[in-house]
């Protein structure tokens, strides 16, 4: 292997931009191009970024540049398509969120992923989270007993974001159903280990909101998916990002036989949790962060600044160690093919679920793809 993993970041003048200071920090990576179709953007995108080479076209930046690893950070109908393009040619990949945006390019990234030698992760960020990871480390060590039911809620307003990054319009709100699930689900799953989301329903609260072009918006105001796992737990998942209302991003429940867990809901407020056996007063909540000391992974105990800074409370930087590991140390990845079409596939099924009046409909498990 090179002395440097020779990093690509594609979308590098949109969200790709964001990831300089997680891979300077790693001494075995640097970024040597970026690609974006705005090519007007590109020279500022390349100095950011420090990269050595820019590209409007990103299969020549896949054949030319010698890139080991690339960073999707392109719209959503993009992730699934250029993954498997690096894939092919035994480059690494890690995709922003969701995976995939239909059942049938699904199959063909997994099979991509499956066929190749090369890593393939999801960036799902937000089981980065601090208080995602503590909560997750509490899990493991059997804290909350049996967890068998949760809530995940995204509430972003984002119409005015709608028109400046168009393809939201089509991908986020012009598709019906839960479209943008996985920072809801993706840290809930983690938190049930070993379980997956065997079937679904999802339902809507109608349509009261019209673009500025005078059209309502395809994907209704607030969706709710439930989710039934394959060992009987219950999660409810909420996406909104069309109603008029602050934004609220992160709150999550987590309900389990000896102990539950509440994000907070504002600002100031601290995520509260109560365990059995810690909590001396079944009615008195503690604060989470009180659990820190004794309780939280390495992974965040003496994190660096540029680690505290990075994007997502922590997860940009986060992610990037781990897809960093998985490739030279051959470590398992945490959100590789499977836990990512675990957090996707859901919503996906969701949106045919929504279209037949809230039917109950199965998940296929990629595993047996």
């Amino acid at each position: 292997m090179a002395e440097q993993l020779n990093i690509g970041i594609a979308g590098a003048a949109g969200r790709g931009k964001s990831f300089r200071a997680a891979f300077d920090a790693n001494p075995m990576t640097r970024i040597h191009a970026v690609c974006d179709i705005d090519e007007t953007a590109l020279p500022e995108a390349m100095e950011l970024l420090g990269a050595s080479e820019s590209y409007t076209d990103y299969d020549e930046m896949l054949e030319q540049s010698g890139v080991d690893a690339v960073v999707i950070g392109t719209p959503m109908p993009f992730h699934a398509p250029m993954a498997i393009k690096a894939l092919d040619r035994g480059i690494h990949a890690m995709s922003e969120v969701t995976a995939s945006v239909s059942i049938e390019e699904s199959r063909d990234l997994v099979a991509a992923a499956k066929a190749s030698n090369a890593v393939y992760m999801m960036a799902e960020n937000y089981t980065y989270r601090k208080p995602c990871v503590l909560v997750k480390s509490l899990s493991e060590k059997g804290l909350l007993g049996d967890v068998y039911y949760a809530e995940g809620e995204y509430l972003h307003e984002l119409k005015e974001l709608n028109e400046i990054t168009k393809w939201r319009r089509t991908w986020q709100t012009g598709i019906d159903g839960i479209t943008y699930g996985t920072h809801s689900l993706g840290p809930i799953l983690q938190w049930m280990p070993g379980d997956r989301v065997v079937r679904v329903c999802c339902e809507g609260s109608g349509h009261h909101y019209e673009d500025p072009r005078g059209r309502k918006y395809e994907n209704q105001d607030s969706c709710v998916m439930l989710c039934k796992t394959a060992r009987g737990g219950l999660i409810k998942i909420r996406v909104d990002m069309i109603s008029e209302r602050p934004h609220s991003m992160t709150n999550y429940s987590l309900q389990g036989t000896k102990g539950c867990f509440e994000s907070s809901r504002a600002k100031g407020e601290p995520d509260r949790i109560w365990l059995e056996g810690i909590c001396e007063n079944k009615n008195a909540w503690m604060d989470l962060s009180a659990l820190e000391e004794e309780y939280m992974p390495e992974l965040w105990r003496n994190p660096s600044e540029q680690a505290k800074q990075a994007g997502h409370g922590g997860g940009d930087y986060f992610e990037v160690f781990d897809f960093v590991k998985s490739i030279v140390e051959g470590t398992p990845c945490p959100i590789g093919i499977y836990e990512a079409m675990d957090m996707t596939l859901p919503g996906l099924v969701s949106q045919a679920s929504i279209a037949n009046e809230g039917q109950w409909m199965d998940v296929p498990d990629s595993r047996e793809w």
